[in-house]
């Protein structure tokens, strides 16, 4: 039979029409000479009615399937006695005159149904099931069209369509390569690419002037609830482009996907905000400015006070006290509460968290006698009043940055202060050219080594000065605190690239040995450019209000890298070793992941 519509399109306006329908058996409810099945395909559910007596062939196939199978049927729309005010299809249902079963299925190890009770690792394992159920297809056509928009949106700014090779030379931007070896050149390997910032910049020294892709990247790095190890970026780049051409055309962007996803007009061109001030402010380079509840420095009220952990703090340079004051949080939290974010803030390597609670009587809390005298200049700087908490950190920028940011927002979460029906995009620009990456113990670039300079920074790059006060020409585009995509006006000029270089601590000979085809392109006319890159995954999460990136990506790796369904990453042969040149350690240990 051939079908006429999907289940879940089927409408009152097909009322006394026949229609063929194929799908999943949702549900199965008998009651004698009547059985009713629920319907399911990716459009969504209708009830089928099968009479024993008017059509005894179809009955029998209805008194013989079981949840999961698959069915064709033929049968006359028409009204439906009991509306169901729970399914879209709730005014109607279908009477079977006849009907096929095409598929059997064993028991599913969960009920395909939106409030399964199964944990993420079976529905991973399971995921051809898992995207059965309605949420998750609904993530998946989401996901579907705003593909689709991203792709209309550029094909008709005169954008090219570029393919870039996944198979690439390690250049590490970063994060870790995923190498692939080389079985042809024993010894040798191509690396996964972490994006393809180097190839669009040649395509942009190829004259290809507007370029964009929805590009696979690969970073192996560990793993959270908004991160996998492969993703998708919408990529972009403009030759003869400033910082602000390339930001309204993104704006461009948001601002249709927004009015067709979401049916809402977005306010363009969106705030911009300095970096130094969103640490300052926020704790963050990714502010969620929904709500306030910002930082303030006290650093100057310390430097002669008589609380001498303070007031060390105070002393020592890039070293500071803040705080942030919460509205009527001293009844919400209490000693144990506090001790809790203590505790956590250490992996920031804070010393500690101090607190007080502002009463009509003064302070009371952990450091309510050591700063009693200087409470009404603390409160006039936090606007504090009684009945609100102030919580402080004291250590160096970076300690109380991520301190102070993590504690806003764990309380904006806590105390319901985000609007989670709330859009806030902004530009987050004039960011450090470098900086200092603890993990790795150098100096590394903070958006990538290929960004340009400010103009007015170009000499930080001379010899005799210090090329760590500079700031680049790169922005960051954020929604309600999280990072959605970045980017930044690139060097066109080799002899600048060449300092970046070395300001990074490459040689000229390991530069080259590295970026060597992209000093070519440098050299042979490059002209102007720049670009962005969005997390597309990350920024379908965010429309979709899902918890997980792994809810919104369609088989994804599960917190520990592992792929459930098809236990990947696994062993491979010896001889399959053999052809690589490849010998594995004995001494490292296996894991099996299905274990």
């Amino acid at each position: 039979m051939k079908r006429t519509n999907y289940v879940g399109r089927t409408s009152e306006k097909q009322i006394g029409q026949e229609v063929v329908l194929k799908g999943w058996v949702a549900s199965r409810r008998s009651f004698g000479g009547l059985i009713f099945i629920d319907l399911r395909d990716r459009e969504g559910i209708v009830q089928l009615v099968f009479d024993e007596k008017k059509y005894p062939e179809a009955f029998k196939v209805a008194n013989e399937v079981r949840n999961e199978y698959i069915i064709e049927v033929r049968g006359v729309v028409r009204k439906r006695a009991e509306v169901n005010p729970d399914m879209e299809t709730g005014t109607i249902e279908v009477e079977v005159e006849e009907a096929n079963q095409l598929a059997t299925s064993m028991t599913p190890p969960f009920s395909v149904k939106d409030d399964t009770e199964a944990n993420e690792e079976m529905r991973l394992k399971y995921r051809f099931i898992d995207l059965r159920r309605p949420k998750m297809m609904k993530y998946l056509k989401l996901r579907s069209k705003m593909t689709s928009i991203v792709h209309r949106y550029f094909d008709n700014h005169d954008f090219l369509d570029v393919e870039t090779p996944d198979l690439t030379r390690s250049t590490p931007e970063g994060a870790r390569d995923f190498l692939v070896p080389s079985r042809t050149y024993p010894g040798h390997f191509y690396a996964l690419p972490q994006s393809p910032q180097l190839f669009k910049q040649l395509l942009m020294a190829a004259g290809v002037d507007r370029y964009y892709q929805m590009a696979r990247c690969f970073r192996d790095e560990d793993l959270r609830g908004d991160r996998q190890p492969e993703f998708t970026q919408i990529d972009m780049e403009m030759s003869f482009a400033s910082a602000e051409e390339i930001q309204e055309t993104t704006e461009g962007l948001i601002k249709m996907m927004m009015k067709e996803i979401k049916g809402i007009d977005i306010k363009t061109p969106f705030p911009r905000m300095k970096w130094q001030y969103a640490m300052d402010k926020y704790g963050t380079d990714k502010p969620d400015t929904r709500f306030e509840m910002l930082i303030e420095d006290l650093t100057d009220l310390f430097k002669n006070s008589s609380f001498k952990l303070f007031a060390n703090e105070a002393n020592q340079e890039r070293h500071f006290v803040r705080a942030i004051c919460v509205p009527q949080g001293a009844e919400k939290y209490s000693r144990k509460d506090l001790e809790e974010k203590e505790e956590y803030i250490k992996r920031y390597h804070a010393k500690g968290l101090a607190w007080v609670k502002v009463g009509a009587n003064g302070y009371t809390g952990t450091i309510a006698d050591q700063i009693s005298d200087q409470a009404e200049e603390i409160n006039k700087r936090l606007g504090a009043h009684e009945g609100d908490l102030i919580i402080f950190v004291a250590g160096s920028f970076q300690v109380v940055c991520d301190s102070l940011g993590w504690i806003r927002r764990k309380i904006g979460h806590e105390m319901h202060m985000m609007n989670k029906d709330q859009w806030n995009y902004m530009w987050l620009v004039d960011w450090p050219m470098f900086e200092y990456d603890e993990g790795w113990g150098r100096w590394i670039a903070a958006h990538h080594p290929f960004t340009m300079l400010n103009p007015e920074d170009l000499h930080y790059l001379n010899d005799g000065e210090d090329p760590h006060k500079a700031h680049a020409q790169s922005y960051d585009i954020i929604l309600n605190g999280q990072e959605i995509g970045g980017g930044s006006i690139r060097v066109h000029d080799p002899k600048i690239q060449e300092k970046i270089f070395k300001a990074l601590g490459y040689s000229k000979e390991e530069a080259n040995t590295r970026f060597g085809f992209l000093i070519k392109g440098l050299e042979y006319g490059m002209p102007p450019e720049g670009g962005l890159a969005f997390g597309f995954d990350r920024w379908v999460l965010m429309l979709a209000h899902a918890n997980s990136i792994r809810d919104v990506v369609p088989f994804p790796k599960n917190s520990k890298g592992i792929e459930p369904m098809t236990a990947a990453p696994g062993t491979v042969s010896q001889g399959q070793l053999d052809e690589l040149h490849i010998a594995v350690n004995k001494n490292t240990g296996h894991v099996n992941p299905k274990d």
